[in-house]
């Protein structure tokens, strides 16, 4: 094969592959999902196929349905449990007045404008601050869309039935065979770079494997923390559990998440005590739930990031955060999400094929 005809099949193969991407995005998604999933149980599953009974062992096929079912039911368990909270809270928040809202704060953004207009920066002539800042809690507040939300819902609900099958059956062929994707790539490759494939699909299964059994792990502890903690300062086990729940689930954002679970928590702790004095009441409350996210994200960065992130992807510090940065900018938040387990695979298959490259062994070395 000459060089001008490799040219035209590996732009053909990617123009093919563009396609499928922009055509079959939603099944891509469903192996990508499908993927991650049979990670993060693949241990489950390979644990009870060592499990013996008797002379009876499981086989690999009852261990990934029993492992499936399990994961399914703690899935609709937790929905169950947080469904009810969650409607409660919006319900709540939905019945909330935002010029009660605005009236609690009156004295403090009185303070806020005057200081403002001493500084020249704002002089009132425009638009009252008050009536500014009801318009914006009215914006933020205003849940009549919520019967919008609830209708969107329904509509996507066969779109969901459909994602849920198609993602358990995939997985299940992924856990019932733990080599199905390396055959799938191998399929694709050359006989001479063969070797080289198999063992950088295999790197990347186990780096991808702790990387997301981490994550999960991250999730849960920031769960459990902030709803303990948020419980302690007198919130109600329901507002707790939505900000820890809001808590975990954000922090699968790099660096901009907590900030985010914290403004959250910031809008509810005034929101759910529009009738206390501010001065006394709310703004003490917002000071100790203040401590308890930052105590929360100091523990979270200290000690259990650095062995998630270092550990189980085994790079620098200071290398995935300017990998978080770059991805940031480049694709917003989705990019920040991706920016680890992309960063991964790119990195194992720059060892296997670019390893004369000296910037390649510097960034793989620890591989």
């Amino acid at each position: 094969m000459n060089k001008k005809t490799k040219y035209i099949l590996i732009a053909a193969i990617i123009i093919i592959v563009g396609l499928c991407v922009w055509f079959l995005g939603n099944i891509i998604a469903y192996i990508l999902i499908a993927l991650v999933l049979s990670l993060v149980l693949q241990p489950v599953t390979n644990l009870m196929s060592k499990i013996k009974i008797g002379r009876f062992i499981f086989p690999k096929i009852l261990s990934a349905i029993i492992t499936l079912s399990v994961f399914w039911f703690v899935v609709i368990l937790i929905f169950r449990l947080m469904v009810p909270f969650i409607a409660a809270e919006a319900n709540e928040i939905s019945s909330v007045n935002p010029a009660k809202i605005v009236n609690s704060l009156n004295q403090p953004v009185q303070k806020i404008s005057g200081i403002l207009s001493n500084l020249n920066i704002y002089t009132g002539k425009e638009n009252n601050l008050t009536e500014i800042m009801v318009n914006k809690v009215m914006g933020i507040v205003n849940f009549s869309d919520l019967s919008l939300l609830f209708s969107s819902l329904i509509n996507t609900l066969g779109s969901l039935l459909i994602a849920f099958f198609a993602i358990t059956f995939i997985t299940f062929f992924f856990l019932k065979d733990d080599r199905l994707f390396i055959k799938i790539f191998i399929a694709f490759a050359s006989v001479e770079y063969e070797t080289a494939v198999k063992h950088a699909v295999l790197s990347i299964k186990k780096l991808l494997m702790r990387y997301f059994i981490g994550i999960i792990f991250d999730m849960l502890i920031i769960f459990v923390l902030t709803t303990i903690g948020m419980t302690i300062l007198g919130l109600g086990f329901q507002h707790a559990s939505v900000l820890g729940l809001i808590g975990g689930l954000f922090n699968i954002i790099p660096y901009v998440g907590p900030i985010i679970s914290v403004l959250f928590g910031m809008l509810i702790g005034i929101l759910t005590n529009t009738d206390a004095n501010f001065y006394f009441e709310v703004l003490p409350l917002l000071c100790w739930m203040l401590f308890v996210y930052v105590i929360i994200n100091i523990l979270d960065a200290t000690f259990v990031q650095p062995f998630i992130f270092s550990g189980s992807v085994k790079a620098h510090p200071l290398e995935i955060f300017l990998v978080i940065l770059s991805a940031g900018t480049l694709a917003g938040v989705t990019g920040m999400i991706l920016a680890i387990p992309s960063y991964t695979v790119l990195r194992v298959i720059a060892k296997e094929f670019f390893y004369n490259f000296k910037i390649v062994k510097k960034l793989t070395k620890n591989i």
